[in-house]
């Protein structure tokens, strides 16, 4: 049970898990706050303010370089993984979850009474603020943490 005490003392993974966590629960409280409807999908999906992809990342970015610094290869390779989860999350993702809107409107539209089998999940990327949100939870995350 040595490995279960070591991840409970690992603090650059409970910062990470901890900023997902958070961003995850912002986020449901904000889709709850807009939409008055709880919808138990956004405490584990994707898309949505904060982006829980930023604030892992980011997280995880910030104490690496608080626990090893910024001219350590554990650091370049954190910033590197961060810089790509964040821009998948703002370019790739974003856009095929625009693209699934569109084929879900093509689909009810041309065939409305044709039962649909599948409808094609919508929350998938996320908008600069959203990143930029998440960025900034993680960041805090880890510094409260790192301490």
């Amino acid at each position: 049970m040595e490995w279960l005490t070591q991840l409970s003392n690992n603090k650059i993974l409970i910062s990470s898990v901890l900023a997902w966590l958070l961003a995850q629960i912002l986020k449901t409280l904000i889709n709850f706050l807009s939409t008055k409807e709880f919808n138990p999908e956004r405490l584990f999906g994707s898309g949505g303010m904060p982006s829980s992809h930023s604030s892992t990342v980011c997280a995880l970015v910030t104490a690496v370089a608080l626990n090893y610094g910024f001219d350590t290869y554990e650091f370049a390779m954190a910033a590197v993984f961060a810089i790509i989860v964040m821009y998948d999350a703002m370019n790739v993702r974003r856009e095929a979850g625009e693209h699934a809107k569109w084929i879900n409107l093509i689909t009810t539209t041309l065939q409305p009474d044709i039962p649909i089998e599948r409808k094609f999940k919508e929350y998938l990327g996320h908008t600069p603020l959203q990143v930029l949100m998440g960025a900034f939870l993680g960041v805090a995350t880890a510094f409260v943490i790192m301490q």
